[in-house]
């Protein structure tokens, strides 16, 4: 009898000892956590901000390409609205007004290549 009970005390503190910290419990996820961050997250609002000071630094007479592959040149900002018009055709003077966010980079004007 007193060996049973020795077995069932035995059993209770290997299963008491077995039990560990909570936080290395949650070690894997919070490491997939920071590597989403580090190699999604944290690239995507790099570019984001990039973007953003690109589209704040343009100016008439840049030469800009739309998302919509429209290649032009800048003759207006109207920044209430948050538009630009683009002169897509010198000799027809043919102009067409873009949300500002349409555009995707500024060409350099020799060769209409990005900066």
């Amino acid at each position: 009898m007193s060996y049973i009970i020795l077995a069932m005390a035995q059993n209770a503190q290997a299963g008491s000892g077995q039990q560990g910290n909570p936080i290395m419990s949650f070690l894997p996820f919070i490491l997939i956590f920071f590597v989403m961050w580090f190699f999604m997250i944290r690239p995507q609002s790099k570019k984001q901000k990039e973007m953003q000071q690109m589209l704040e630094s343009i100016k008439e007479h840049d030469w800009v390409l739309t998302n919509g592959g429209i290649i032009g040149r800048i003759t207006s900002i109207k920044p209430d609205k948050n538009v630009v018009v683009i002169e897509i055709d010198e000799t027809n003077h043919i102009r067409v007004e873009f949300q500002r966010s349409a555009i995707v980079t500024i060409l350099n004007k020799d060769n209409n290549q990005a900066v």
